[in-house]
């Protein structure tokens, strides 16, 4: 009987979750207003300043932590490479870490 009741849960959640997932970005490929459509490199020095950036988007409308405007996976790659560069995921965090024990 617990079986069912935790299938029945978990079902739930999931449910619940996929009614989380974002939708797809039509600003995608399209450039902002100078110009610009963000790639990987822009992503990844979004992702590398976001714990700054995000700091200040919480005080202001004019900055946000994110390019809508972006070239898509390519974008995506970068931002999520720099931003775990930047939170200290990056090459050497690893190695520091098994060396302090």
């Amino acid at each position: 009987m617990s079986y069912l009741r935790v299938g029945a849960t978990t079902a739930l959640l999931v449910l619940a979750l996929t009614g989380c997932a974002p939708g797809p970005n039509p600003d995608v490929g399209i450039a902002a207003d100078n110009g610009v459509v963000a790639g990987f490199w822009l992503g990844l020095w979004h992702g590398f300043i976001l714990p700054v950036t995000f700091l200040i988007s919480l005080f202001t409308d004019q900055v946000t932590i994110y390019e809508v405007h972006n070239s898509g996976n390519w974008y995506d790659f970068g931002y999520v490479l720099g931003l775990g560069t930047s939170v200290g995921g990056g090459p050497f965090g690893a190695r520091s870490a098994r060396r302090g024990r």
